[in-house]
């Protein structure tokens, strides 16, 4: 039906898993690498607490920098 042998058909369906799994794999590590980046639900304060407190962050870094 799709014009290769029965070896062939093997072959091809061993290598399509294969990749099919590694990209699965590398899918699920960016799926829970952006989860921790920024969660997908956010807390009560919503995602201005997140913006927020990331601006705050960066200003008592720049704060230590200078003052150093």
């Amino acid at each position: 039906m799709s014009g290769l042998t029965e070896q062939e058909a093997k072959e091809f369906h061993g290598i399509f898993m294969t990749s099919f799994i590694i990209f699965t794999l590398i899918a699920v590590v960016a799926h829970f690498l952006a989860w921790q980046w920024r969660p997908w639900l956010p807390g009560a304060g919503g995602y201005t607490a997140i913006v927020n407190d990331a601006k705050d962050v960066v200003l008592a870094a720049l704060s230590i920098g200078f003052n150093a």
